[in-house]
Order: C-alpha cells, then structure tokens, then sequence
C-alpha cells in the first residue's frame, strides 16, 4: 500500500504531531492526499519550546491546519513516577487528549508517525497506540526512517534531516521522579548547547549532577567549548561530567 493509497481509504484523518521528521512527513502527504486532515500538537513539559516552534513553522509553510493543546502531564503520578513503562503512561494520556480534541473536531481517524523502523517490542508507547486503536501510516505502508528522510529532503522539507529528540524525561533515569524544575534544567542547557553549534546531543540528569552525551565526533568541539559549558552548566547542575559512552 502507498500512502495515497492509504489516504484514499482514510480520507478525513487527523494527525499526531510532533513537528519532527516522521509526523511533518506524514502531516505533508496527508495535506497532499487526503481530503481533508488536521494537525494536533501537544504541548507539556516533556518537549522543548522550539519543537513547538518547528512544529507552527511547519504548518504554516506548508498550509497545515494546526491544533494546539496544553496539557500537564506531571499531574499524572504514573508517568512522574517514571518507571521503566513511563512511555506507555503519558502517551496514553496525551493520545487519549488528542483523540478527545480530534472527535471534537470531527475526526474519527486518527494517525501518528511511527515508521518502519520503530521497533514495537522496544517500546512501550506502542502498546498505548494499539489500546487507542491509532493508526501508523507509515509503518503500514512500510516507510523506514531512511526512506522518508530521502523523500523529505527531495521535496524540501527542513524536517528531513532533523536529528531524533526523545522527550526531555528520557534525561531523567528509569525510577527517579520526574520533577519540573529539572526538566527546565535541561532544556535551558540543551537550548543553550545548541546555540553553541552542538546537535544530536543529550544533557543527561543522574541525581546530584549533570551528563554531556554527544557523538563522537563532537568530543574535541566539548574539550574547545569546556569554559563556556561549565559557565551554562555549572550554575544549574553543580557538577558537570562528560560521557566518554558517546551516542
């Protein structure tokens, strides 16, 4: 099956998105495809500012019809408590709200961007997808990762070779508590980071001190950068360590 294909068959759909490379793919074909087709994005603690950036920038770039929730997922005790199936709590909440907002809106169907790639037996969100009877246009089709980043790089899309950005609790360890301030912790450094020429980078937050993880080839740019990452770093987190575990 090929997504026109598949939007011929889901004609009015609604869209889980993130504004990252795999739902900014799917939300673009769905505008081209299907008659008709909404983008919801929601907003919590787990996402930086600028995916909500990329994610306006991209609908109005191309035309996308975006919805905006802002939801609280501290308030849940399942997902603060963050246990080894936290995913599978807080996509349960924040799909649930989306399937809420899209039969609000009129949309029965609702999709998300999981692709051929995704390992379903790694993770725990899936089992929520399923349980919510979510749609995965990509994987069905049989979409890798790879694929859709050639496709979205031939049409254009900045999206394409956008780095893959986890929810800022996955820098909390599994059975530690998720709590705000920390989280806001790691964005501001991780913003900062990036200002800096950082990417494809993570600021994790073991309890007392902080974890630069970035690539290997980004080792000698921390070592030439030391100063001004203990001058972001230090005053939030204390102790600043380098893991020499790169991504």
């Amino acid at each position: 099956m090929t997504l026109k294909e598949f939007f011929a068959e889901h004609p009015k759909i609604a869209i889980a998105f993130s504004g990252g490379t795999d739902s900014a793919y799917l939300a673009y074909m769905a505008k081209k495809y299907a008659k008709e087709m909404i983008a919801i994005y929601v907003s919590t603690a787990f996402q930086p500012e600028f995916e909500k950036q990329d994610a306006i920038r991209f609908c109005e770039e191309y035309k996308i019809p975006l919805t905006i929730l802002e939801r609280d997922v501290l308030s849940q005790e399942a997902v603060v408590q963050n246990p080894a199936n936290r995913c599978y709590y807080c996509k349960n909440v924040i799909f649930t709200e989306i399937q809420k907002k899209a039969l609000e809106l009129g949309f029965t169907c609702l999709a998300d961007g999981t692709n051929a790639s995704d390992d379903a037996d790694d993770r725990p969100g899936m089992k929520a997808l399923q349980e919510l009877h979510v749609l995965s246009p990509l994987r069905i089709c049989g979409i890798t990762k790879p694929a859709l980043r050639d496709v979205s790089e031939q049409l254009g899309l900045f999206t394409a070779r956008k780095p893959a950005y986890a929810c800022l609790a996955t820098r909390i360890p599994t059975g530690t508590r998720i709590m705000a301030e920390q989280l806001q912790k790691v964005e501001q450094a991780e913003s900062t980071l990036m200002d800096m020429g950082f990417s494809d980078f993570r600021v994790r937050c073991p309890e007392g001190y902080a974890k630069l993880q970035v690539k290997p080839e980004q080792l000698q740019f921390v070592l030439e950068k030391r100063e001004e990452i203990l001058n972001v770093m230090g005053p939030l987190f204390g102790t600043v360590c380098l893991d020499l575990k790169t991504r």
